[in-house]
């Protein structure tokens, strides 16, 4: 009974923590743009007819009759779907600049699962990802600092406003389950070595994906070797870092093991890694906005106060290191 009471005090406070609202503007702000560019590539390839608007009014596909709004609204016509995409646009437009609150992103999330689902076979899981986000700004307050609503509430862009942390907490996580079941559904055996780690040299000869003729990577085959070992591995082991943010969050229980497994920063060498994985996936395939958008939930994987006071090289002092629990002093 005892454990239990201390298992549902350590819940409370999880939940009641707040912090000041610096990781969550970037993270909102991140989003934002990881949306709009989203929904342009379509807009400005001249393809929302084809890909959102039924066979009947000139689409590719004969479209399903939707739910939520596009049901509601009369279906995937052309009126509905074009209004949609303009409402779309400009709640993900004021999200990035942290206009309307609570409402606008409210707004951004709904219009945007209407168009990005209304055809189920150009749905991605960046899509998933961005909307997963976009609740998460809902139920948090990405707007309380770095954004217009603070400058009309305060006269500056910077605020010292509190927000929660456990919509933080939650991006986190949703990153980290991303890596995880990413690698885990690598079934393919060119991602192992019965498969003598092909795969990105399989992606990089197929003209499908790759922004530009990269068949030159054929001669650098053992460097393709690694990347995809490194690709594997660094999703695979995601849960570490789970591991690392519980060993630093219960860092007064004491014990060797937890002492020597929190010593270490390990959030510098998973964001030194994922950056360089996600600007290369940018600069040499074309498989949407995912990269974008993955990247943003990174700034989640920093406390507000570190990102204004970046940690050292991997050494950790002190609990504010998790970026999950700071001093007293620092929450407030």
């Amino acid at each position: 009974m005892r454990a239990l009471t201390r298992t549902w005090a350590s819940w409370v406070a999880a939940l009641g923590r707040r912090e000041a609202g610096t990781s969550l503007a970037c993270f909102r702000m991140g989003v934002g743009v990881a949306a709009l560019y989203s929904l342009l590539s379509v807009g400005l390839a001249g393809l929302l007819d084809v890909v959102w608007v039924d066979c009947s009014e000139g689409g590719y596909a004969c479209l399903p009759p939707g739910s939520g709004l596009v049901a509601w609204l009369g279906g995937p016509t052309r009126s509905v779907m074009h209004g949609l995409y303009g409402l779309a646009l400009a709640s993900t437009l004021a999200v990035a600049l942290g206009l309307g609150g609570r409402v606008s992103t409210f707004v951004a999330l709904q219009t945007y699962l209407a168009v990005a689902y209304a055809n189920p076979h150009v749905v991605g899981g960046y899509d998933l990802l961005i909307t997963n986000a976009l609740w998460l700004l809902v139920l948090g307050n990405g707007n309380a600092t770095l954004s217009l609503d603070a400058k009309l509430r305060t006269g500056r862009f910077v605020s010292a406003a509190q927000v929660a942390a456990w919509p933080r907490y939650l991006a986190v996580f949703q990153l980290l389950v991303v890596y995880t079941t990413t690698g885990l559904h690598k079934l393919s055996a060119d991602w192992l070595p019965a498969g003598d780690f092909a795969a990105l040299y399989h992606v990089f000869q197929d003209p499908t994906w790759r922004r530009f003729d990269m068949r030159w990577t054929a001669s650098v085959y053992p460097l393709t070797q690694l990347g995809t070992a490194v690709t594997w591995l660094f999703e695979v082991g995601a849960p570490v870092l789970l591991l690392w943010f519980y060993a630093r969050a219960t860092a007064e229980r004491g014990g060797r093991l937890r002492r020597a497994f929190a010593a270490r920063d390990l959030r510098v060498g998973f964001t030194a890694l994922g950056v360089c994985l996600h600007v290369g996936i940018l600069l040499t395939l074309d498989v949407g906005p995912f990269s974008l958008v993955a990247l943003s939930y990174y700034f989640c994987l920093w406390g507000p106060h570190e990102l204004s006071r970046p940690p050292g090289l991997g050494v950790v002092s002190g609990t504010s290191g998790s970026g999950i629990r700071a001093p007293a002093a620092e929450r407030g």
